[in-house]
Formats: C-alpha cells, structure tokens, sequence
C-alpha cells in the first residue's frame, strides 16, 4: 500500500479518519481485525461492498446536493483515477463512485477532503446525507432559504456521538415550501419550512416537524410532531429524538430496527415525552442558524429585467438553427423556471439513470462557470440544478448543454423515471432496474410523448424492496422480484400504485397491486396510460383517480398481464441480459462469521473511552459525557455476550447487566449526582443519570473517571472468565444490509 499524500488544507478531523480508515485496512489485510468488525467501521466511512466481489462502491456525501464547478471536477478526476468515470447521482442527493479497489479508498477520500468533500457517515448505521429541495434559496414559493439549517444539521452532528453507532441509519429532509419537495414525509425527521410566531407574538422562521417516515418493505408515513416548531429549536430537538432513538430503538431485528418502527411502538406522545427528558443533557438547549452557507452566492446577485417565453425565443432564433427550435421551446417550459430573483434562471438538467460521465461533468463544470453561478444542486431525482442563469444566455447554455446531451425537456415529468442501479451493482437487487427503465422511457418517448409536460404523474423503480428508488413514493412504482413457473423463475416487477403525492400535497405510500414478468412493465404502463386518459374526470389526478377506482379495479386491470399459461422464452431473461434468469441476491453487507465479538467489542469500548477523554480535554463536555455512556453500553453487551442473555436495545442491555453483574461493580458517587436508587442499582443508575444532569465540567469528569473504572470492571472480569475457561468464547456476529 503506497504512501498517503493528505494535502494541508484537509481538516485535523478528516485527516484523522483517512489515516484510521487506511490502518484498519492493513489491519483488516493482515487478520488483526475480523471482516465483520472492519465492515461495521468502513460502512461509516462511505465505503460500501458491491455485487461484484473484490471492488467497493463509495458513497460521496453531498449536504443538500451542494457542490461547486470545481468540486464536480475533482470528483470526475477522481472516478477517472480510482473507478470508473461515472458519477451516479443518487434519491439521497449523493454521487456514488463504483468499482473502486478497498486499497484505493484511504487516497481517495484524501483527494476529495483537499475539495472539501466528505465519505463520513455515508453509509452505516448514522445519520446520512441531509437531503433538502434543490431549489431551495431560488424557490418562489419557498417563506426562506433552507440551506443554512440544512447545513447546520449536517455540520452539528458530524462525527457527534450520539450518531455514531445506532441501531440503524437516520434519514433527514428539509422542504422549501409546502410542496415538500424533499419527501418530508418519508424521512425520520421531514422538516417543512414555514414561519410562524414565538412567545412574543413576534415573526419568526420555522419548520412543520414530521417524524418516523421510511421506506423498504414495511412503509410508514411521517406523522406530525409539531405544526411549528421554531427554527432555533429544531436541531436541539432532533438531538432529542436521536437520543431516545439509540437508547430504546431495536438492535437485534435488522429489519424492526428503524425510527419508524419505534414510533409505531410506543407512539407519538411517548416519544415526544422522552425526547423532552432528554433536554436537559443537550449540549445545545437552542441552537440559532446563520442566514447564510459557506461560499453562499445569493447575494451578490441583484433583480434585473424579466424575460417573457416569447421573448427568449425570439433570441434563440439567433443562436439555434431552425430545427432546434422547437425542442428549445420544449425544454424551455419543461425544464427552465425564473426563480425568486427577478431576472435570473434555474435550469433542471434531466440525466438517464442518474449517471453521468466524467468528460460529460468537466465539460459542465466550465459551462457553469461561464453561463450560471457556481452552486449546483443534485436534485432528488437524479438531476442536476443550474442556479443564476440570465435570460438572454439560455439559448446558448441549451446548445451547450445539447451537445453534452443535458439537453433533454421533461425534468421532473412522467417520462424523467427515478431508479437505483440495480444489479448493475447492488447485491440486494433481484431484477435489472436500468433496463426496465431505459425502456419505459422508450415507451414514453415514442408512444406518450405528451408525457414530458406530465407533472402528475412519478414513477420510480427500485432494484428490490429496499425502495433505494423510492418506488413507495411514487404514483406508480415498480420493485425487482421474481415469479416462479414451473422449475423456472421469471425476472418480475411488483407493481405500486398510489403513492406520492395527492392534488392537495399530502404525501402517500403506494399500494402493492399486482406482480407481473418484467418484460411485461412496458404493456402495463400502455395500459394504465390508456386506462387513466378514457375514464378520469376532467382535472382529476392520477392518485386521486386511483383512490376513486380502488386498489382492485387496477388488479383486475392488470391482472391478465400476469397470467403465466403462456411465457415467451424472452420473458426469462431479465433487461440488458442474455442468460436466462436466477435470483442471485448477494450477501453483500448481510453475513455471519464465527469471531471473538467479546473481545472485539471490548476494544470499541476502549476506542470509546479515549473519545470521551479527548472530548473533555477539548472542552465538549457533553460529547465527553455520551461517548462515556457508550462505554458503559458496549462494556455491558461484551460482559453479556458471555451468557445466555440476548443483547438488544440499549435500554434493556442496561437493565440485563443489572441484573446479572450490577451487584458487583461499585464505585463512589457525589453527592450532587446521586440519585435516589444508586445504592439499589448502581450501574442502572450510573447510565441512566446520562439525562438527569446538565452537561457540565464538573458532571463530564466525574462520568468520563466512573466509566473507567466500570470499563477496569469489564476487563478484569472478563479476564478471569478467561482463565476460568481457557478460551475466548466465539459469537456469531451478524451485520444486515444498510443500504
């Protein structure tokens, strides 16, 4: 492994995490750390398993989908040097890079840290990239910028450690309007700007607050936990929620262990109430937001004259020839908007699949320094925003971008599909998500091209039931599955319909209707065109229209499309492929090996304890305090890996230890920080004092020196059960997928 290059402007933080992520790999190499323990720790630093054994996919976090002209060339570079030369843009507002060698990983990171770009927490089990409406700063609709909360809460609980290990990832959104152009409601906290009154009865910004939304195979809608709640508020509250979260939420069942399911549990007002004990133990009781984002351009442009449609197509006449025309019309109404500065143009670039290529991004890079201001916007579609465009240059971006072929009308319509890439690369996907898609768009192109003006109706496919492309969300949404016939198995696609959003803006999960051969998907959409344009009322929606309908009129519409008495040899080979068809869903993140977990979760104790000792060092005296809490959480489960006693959520690892070694560890408590049961349930009440006491000085030191010697207690046992056996006890440690 060749020498890291780490250029001086990248920052001690990442500096840190590229060296610990370079370490852990030769140590991985060398059989010091087991695969399932180093899988745990990439998965955090972005680095994620492909189908395809041997190479990684690396998930670059983008906040919002912000980047800059020169960031998109340096993360085209680095796809040319470390991948492939595609840049996949993501419903999460990422850009993956595929195919990349693990040695690799360290030096890119470093190279995209000199650009200001980060892999922290773009996978695993943290907070992922804060996804918020591309629009937001040029919105007309919008009551403020977004932008400076969403880069509040990305900055705020980066590398935080209330985050940092929980039992699943935690989705964030952030809508400019009431559109909720960022899916507020399919996220564990949506927040949707809104202004509203404090105290005072004075004006102030805030957010409609909506929680435990999520996708996957068991979708859930957000429910509102505030109509308003004011923005200094917000982020003390999401720290709230996170907190209740990684104590009370489910550990064990992968599949249960999301915010949504935790909800549904205990219930809207219970996790309210202990969001609201966890208050006093915030670092931060109100955290008030800059109006502005580093590197912000909004204000250094002023209003300036309007241009009517007529007006800049009479300019086009004298850049384009003749037969551009009317395509420039098309994409001029389709996929260009005057935003709220008077004067200025944002234009919506529609990308197949979401890839682009890396001559393709360069050639953009320049375009925008010459013709837009230099704030690019990944949008939730798998596009691209181009922000600050004058009018009179339209003409000339849309030649330039036509040759780039960026050019084409319909962002954000029927015709423009969202989908994750499937078994291009995903180990989880069951049936080909490109293919399906190219020919869907296909069909649209040539049989509804009307559809490009369609903003009702979405559709969205996903490689499987994971929802990566948000096939939940959609007017209609299509799944990769399987059907078997006989001894053979058919690529297939399960149908939804229903989802997204009604005429009046209320978000929806989609109804599962019918599953059908893949090869089918392009019949099933003429049909439910067709079907929709003869029988809807005259401005009915499609999802109102389908509600009107019921879920088994569109069954029994689509159910000779599923009929299998006679299956053409074509159907058992999936899109984009000549073999006939198998389910090969790959392990990818999901495996069990026999390891020393005790011993291996002992030492992420001890990792957590140095944290603790450096945050109070530092003077972060409520970090200090949550990474020793964790010390207390990670030294109980290694102990109770010992027994037969099954670890699961925080909470109850604290009550387990409680009742099988609590008796046996001691220490001394100050008087200012004992509570009522510490002679009773000393261990109990060490961790649960984590929220009785603000997080001072005072309180931080005498935390951080218990959970040391409780972390003493756990190693010297330990080691006696060691002596007394003679050997390590083997686990069988499991990780699930964590797409």
């Amino acid at each position: 492994m060749s020498e890291l290059i780490i250029s001086e402007r990248v920052s001690q933080a990442a500096r840190r995490d590229i060296l610990d992520l370079n370490n852990r790999i030769q140590a991985f190499n060398s059989g010091d750390t087991p695969e399932e323990a180093f899988r745990k720790f990439r998965l955090t630093r972005g680095v994620y398993g492909q189908r395809q054994p041997g190479v990684q996919m690396i998930r670059i976090k983008l906040p919002f989908g912000r980047i800059t002209a020169e960031q998109l060339v340096k993360i085209a570079n680095t796809s040319d040097k470390y991948a492939t030369g595609n840049l996949h843009a993501t419903t999460r507002q990422d850009i993956q890079l595929h195919f990349v060698k693990l040695a690799d990983s360290p030096q890119l990171w470093a190279d995209l840290e000199d650009a200001g770009i980060t892999l922290k927490e773009a996978c695993g089990n943290t907070i992922r990239n804060v996804t918020g409406s591309a629009v937001a700063g040029i919105d007309p609709d919008e009551p403020f910028d977004i932008s400076p909360m969403a880069h509040a809460i990305f900055s705020y609980f980066l590398r935080n450690p209330i985050c940092q290990d929980m039992g699943r990832k935690f989705k964030i959104s952030l809508s400019s309007s009431e559109k909720d152009s960022a899916f507020a409601f399919i996220h564990d906290v949506g927040l949707i700007a809104k202004l509203g009154t404090n105290a005072q009865g004075e004006n102030v910004r805030g957010y409609k607050v909506l929680v435990g939304g999520g996708l996957g195979a068991q979708p859930f809608s957000a429910q509102t936990a505030f109509d308003f709640l004011e923005e200094a508020d917000v982020i003390p509250f999401i720290e709230s929620v996170l907190r209740v979260f990684d104590r009370y939420g489910e550990r064990v069942r992968r599949h249960k262990a999301r915010m949504k399911f935790l909800l549904n549990d205990i219930g809207l007002e219970a996790l309210l109430e202990r969001a609201r004990e966890e208050h006093k133990a915030l670092k931060s009781k109100r955290f008030e937001i800059k109006t502005t984002i580093p590197n912000d351009i909004s204000g250094n442009y002023s209003d300036r004259p309007s241009l009517s449609e007529q007006e800049i197509v009479d300019l086009a006449q004298t850049v384009l020839a003749a037969e551009e025309q009317e395509t420039f019309i098309k994409w001029l109404q389709t996929n260009v908007f005057e935003q709220k500065q008077k004067g200025w143009y944002g234009v919506n670039l529609r990308v197949l699949l979401g890839d682009m290529h890396s001559d393709t991004a360069r050639s953009l890079a320049d375009i925008v320094t010459r013709l837009a201001g230099n704030d690019i916007r990944v949008t939730v579609n798998q596009g691209y925003l181009l922000r600050f465009v004058k009018g009179e240059d339209l003409p000339s971006l849309y030649k330039e971008l036509k040759a780039l072929g960026l050019a084409n009308p319909g962002f954000d319509s029927t015709a423009d599909i969202t989908t994750c890439p499937g078994t291009d690369t995903c180990n989880l996907a069951i049936s080909s998500s490109y293919g399906i898609t190219r020919a869907l768009e296909d069909v649209m192109h040539q049989e509804f091209p009307e559809m490009i003006y369609n903003q009702d109706i979405k559709i969205k496919i996903s490689g499987c039931m994971n929802g990566c492309g948000q096939h939940n969300a959609s007017n209609i949404g299509f799944h990769g599955s399987s059907i078997k016939n006989g001894k053979l198995v058919l690529p297939a696609l399960q149908v939804l319909l229903g989802g997204g959003f009604t005429g009046d803006g209320i978000g929806l999960i989609g109804d599962k209707v019918i599953k059908l051969p893949t090869k089918r998907g392009p019949e099933a959409l003429r049909v439910l065109f067709k079907d929709f344009e003869l029988n809807a009322f005259e401005g009915e929606y499609f999802n109102q229209y389908y509600l009107r309908q019921t879920k088994n009129y569109f069954y029994q519409l689509l159910k000779p499309l599923a009929d299998l008495s006679e299956v053409k040899d074509e159907e058992y080979r999936d899109w984009d492929h000549d073999e006939m068809f198998k389910t090969e869903v790959g392990v990818g993140e999901c495996a069990s090996v026999l390891v020393d977990l005790v011993g291996t979760t002992l030492i992420e104790a001890n990792e957590k304890l140095a944290l603790a000792k450096e945050s109070f060092e530092a003077g972060v005296w409520a970090d200090g305090i949550y990474h020793a809490y964790n010390v207390l959480i990670t030294g109980a489960k290694a102990l109770l890996m010992t027994t037969d006693v099954s670890t699961n959520t925080q909470y109850g690892i604290i009550n387990d230890f409680e009742t099988h070694f609590g008796q046996a560890f001691r220490y001394s408590t100050p008087q200012e920080f004992a509570l009522p049961e510490a002679e009773a349930t000393p261990f109990k009440s060490l961790a649960f004092s984590l929220n009785k006491f603000e997080p001072t000085q005072a309180f931080a030191n005498y935390y951080i020196e218990t959970a040391g010697k409780f972390l003493q207690f756990i190693n010297a046992t330990r080691e006696a059960q060691l002596q007394e056996t003679g050997a390590p006890q083997l686990k069988e440690l499991t990780f699930g997928q964590d797409s």
